[in-house]
Parts: C-alpha cells; sequence; structure tokens
C-alpha cells in the first residue's frame, strides 16, 4: 500500500471520528470553561487590551490601520490585535467573554488535530491519545486562561489546519490545495510569528506518518528471490524544494 495513500475511511468510519472530536471538543471546553471567572492580569493584558484604546475601542479603521502597519508589545501579529478588537466590539472590557473565545478556540484546535493525526494514520485511538494529551495537558491552561495569549490559541487554529491540510494535498497534489495550505500558513504567521517552522514540521511529517522519503531498497537476498522493498515517493531534497513558497512565507 502507498504510504501517503491509506485506505479510503468508510461513511461509518468517518462518522465514529467526527463523533470522537465532538466529544473532545466537549470536554476540552468544559475543563477550560472555569477560565472565563478570571479577570484581566496586570501582565500584559494592560497593554494588550484595556490600557490599549486602539483595541478597546473596538473594531475601526484606525485599529485596522495600525494592526498592520505597526509593531505593539514586541510583536507584529495583525490578525490578533484584530482577534483582540473584536471581542471588544462584541462584549466590551468584561474578561469572561475574552477568556470563553479563547477556551472555544483550544476545544477547536483539539478536535481538529485529532482529525489531523487519523487523516494522516487511520488509526483511531492513538490519534484520541494525542490529541487528549494536547488538550488537556496543564501547559496549555495558560494559553486559555490568560487573554494576551489569544495569539497562541489563535495561531494554534491555522497550525492544526495546515496539519489537516497538508495530507489532503499530498495524496492529490494540486494548485489549488496547495495554495489553501499556503493561505492557512499566511493567517497563521499573521497570528503569531512562531509558526514560521510548520514548513520544517511537514518535512518530518512527510518522513512520518506520511512515508513520503524515498529510502534506497535493502538488497535482495541472495537466496530467497524476494524483491526489494518499494520506495516511497522523493527524496529529502524535493521533499524540502517543495516547502520553499512555504519557506518563503516564513522568511
Amino acid at each position: 500500500m502507498d504510504p501517503v495513500a491509506p485506505s479510503v475511511p468508510s461513511g461509518g468510519s468517518r462518522r465514529r471520528i467526527l463523533g470522537l472530536a465532538a466529544a473532545l471538543f466537549a470536554v476540552t471546553l468544559l475543563v477550560h470553561s472555569r477560565a472565563t471567572f478570571n479577570a484581566f492580569v496586570l501582565f500584559d493584558d494592560d497593554v494588550y487590551l484595556f490600557d490599549n484604546p486602539l483595541v478597546a475601542r473596538g473594531l475601526s479603521a484606525e485599529g485596522l490601520r495600525w494592526a498592520f502597519t505597526e509593531a505593539h508589545a514586541a510583536n507584529w501579529h495583525p490578525l490578533t490585535w484584530l482577534s483582540h478588537m473584536t471581542d471588544c466590539e462584541l462584549f466590551g472590557l468584561r474578561p469572561g467573554p475574552h477568556h470563553l473565545v479563547s477556551a472555544v478556540l483550544h476545544a477547536l484546535n483539539a478536535s481538529i488535530l485529532l482529525l489531523a493525526f487519523w487523516s494522516m494514520t487511520r488509526v483511531v485511538w492513538p490519534s484520541v491519545l494525542v490529541a487528549a494529551m494536547f488538550a488537556l495537558h496543564p501547559l496549555r491552561v495558560e494559553s486559555v486562561a490568560w487573554a494576551s495569549e489569544r495569539k497562541d490559541v489563535l495561531s494554534g487554529l491555522f497550525f492544526m489546519l495546515v496539519l489537516l491540510a497538508w495530507p489532503w494535498y499530498v495524496r492529490r497534489p494540486g494548485p489549488w490545495r496547495y495554495a489553501l495550505v499556503a493561505v492557512l500558513l499566511a493567517l497563521g504567521l499573521l497570528s503569531k510569528p512562531m509558526l514560521v517552522t510548520l514548513p520544517l514540521l511537514l518535512v518530518l511529517i512527510d518522513v512520518w506518518p506520511l512515508g513520503r522519503l524515498r529510502v534506497q531498497p535493502a538488497p535482495a537476498p541472495k537466496r530467497s528471490g524476494k524483491a526489494p522493498a518499494a520506495a516511497p515517493t522523493r527524496g529529502l531534497a524535493e521533499l524540502i524544494v517543495e516547502k520553499l513558497p512555504l519557506l518563503g512565507l516564513a522568511l
């Protein structure tokens, strides 16, 4: 079987994995819902929100221009600023709804991660375990319970969507599918610069679990007459060249 083309899932298996993803979303949101009782803190939340008039007043043409043309709080992440502005437009400076949006984003990220791993491996319970560990690990609490870390859960959304879109492109390569990956990466970079490493992560994903790295076939046994193992599809240099447009975005 081609390493990059696992068996096509049946309708029943799709419904099963979607049901598990929905259950993980609900559990993750329930666990992190206590963050909605948190107040803002005097560490970055003032710079990002309640002492930042361009954000606190909500969506505006001036705020849009500022978000894309100015670096503030040691970051250039215009999509994150627009996310904060949207929250302020809808909820004002009440901290509970801001934290709730972050909790929903984190729960969504965990569900998409489950779907991405299942898409790449077609194994259910290991995919559930990986996604659940990401969803419920104590180190993820900060990103939900601290309003200023919206950049983390927002960029994480596009990170997970790239992981989901990449095997979709790999199994049926085409310019529009590649463009979707590039657009998702660009949106992630507009949310947090940390995603500059994602194109290199895709090379690792090509190696495993997608199995796209061409390796030298093992020499055939002298007496058994068995054929050498089939080689995967591309050499390492080809896999890297394929990522050059994505690396260009990161640069």
